[in-house]
């Protein structure tokens, strides 16, 4: 029987199999969302497909009651396990008007909900590195003890707005973690033309933080490295810089053809590794999950995905009067 890690981690099966239960969600919510659009139901997606075990594994290591996470638009993982619902994500994904992230106006993958403390994205790639350090700042004048995380794509890792938001962090030792989410691929730019080192965590040696590159389709490796970054910002020992390696099994979006710019054996080959099912394999090897309990698991699944797109595709749309609100002031209207 293969080892238990996560009972070296601290997690018990229960723990574990539910990180399990939200990776697969995650993972059904998006491939459902993918057969809506190509319906013609909803009119984008942008995928979490590969990466689930790296946002998982990151959110069970954190304080869900009291930590902040400022996520990327891959996020499904992440936003699930902090409170979201598939009701939340499908109402978002068929723009109604009970879409806790933006009321209906904003695309699929702007994350928001104020009381799980997932703070709203913007469109423009990065924005939200900067951010998580400004909440990280205020906490610490406020004599709080959270820590904030927020993910990005190894393309972002690029951007000014990472740079800025790691020096300001490192300078001041401020309780954040930055996690890469590295999937080889920005849109349709492989990692090798986008890095002139050998990798995301290589960088925060600039900014006097620790950077560590674990592997992203392994939710416990994951796990292991976020709690060390977490205790480590509560101590008040500063920021830490985590690449989490996975693949992009999905092209970019649903607007987006993959084949002009990689191979199918090579998508072929990255599936080999999806993390839903080696995740699954352990479970199974170290006897913290039954082979007849993973059906049990993907019909329950099903249930829950199937109950929140029937409920998000008869939800009512916002109300046309209301596209100025919080747009320009009230009042002046």
């Amino acid at each position: 029987m293969t080892e238990k890690k996560h009972e070296q981690l601290g997690l018990t099966d229960v723990d574990a199999i539910e990180m399990y239960k939200t990776m697969l969600l995650a993972r059904r919510i998006d491939e459902r969302m993918w057969l809506l659009n190509r319906a013609g139901k909803i009119p984008f997606v942008i995928s979490c497909q590969g990466q689930e075990a790296s946002q998982v594994g990151a959110a069970f290591a954190l304080n869900r009651d009291e930590d902040f996470v400022l996520p990327y638009y891959r996020d499904m993982g992440v936003v699930l396990a902090f409170g979201m619902t598939a009701k939340d994500l499908m109402l978002s994904g068929f723009a109604k008007a009970e879409d806790p992230n933006s009321g209906g106006r904003q695309m699929p993958g702007h994350f928001g909900q104020k009381q799980n403390r997932i703070v709203t994205g913007s469109s423009p790639v990065t924005t939200q590195v900067p951010h998580a350090v400004g909440i990280a700042l205020a906490g610490r004048l406020e004599n709080k003890n959270f820590v904030t995380l927020t993910t990005f794509g190894e393309g972002s890792s690029n951007q000014g707005d990472f740079h800025e938001g790691a020096n300001f962090a490192g300078v001041h030792k401020l309780p954040v973690i930055f996690m890469c989410e590295n999937n080889k691929y920005a849109i349709s730019v492989p990692i090798e033309k986008q890095l002139a080192c050998k990798s995301v965590a290589d960088r925060a040696v600039g900014y006097g933080m620790p950077g560590v590159t674990v592997d992203g389709n392994d939710p416990l490796a994951v796990y292991e490295a976020v709690k060390h970054a977490a205790d480590r910002g509560r101590n008040g020992d500063g920021p830490s810089l985590i690449e989490t390696v996975s693949y992009r099994l999905t092209p970019h979006s649903s607007d987006d053809d993959d084949r002009a710019y990689r191979s199918r054996e090579e998508v072929e080959e990255a599936k080999a590794k999806d993390p839903i099912h080696t995740y699954a394999n352990y479970l199974i090897k170290c006897g913290a999950l039954k082979e007849e309990n993973l059906a049990i698991l993907d019909e329950e699944i099903a249930e829950i995905v199937n109950e929140a797109t029937e409920y998000a595709e008869q939800a009512g749309y916002a109300d046309p009067k209301t596209a100025y609100l919080h747009v320009y002031d009230e009042e002046a209207n």
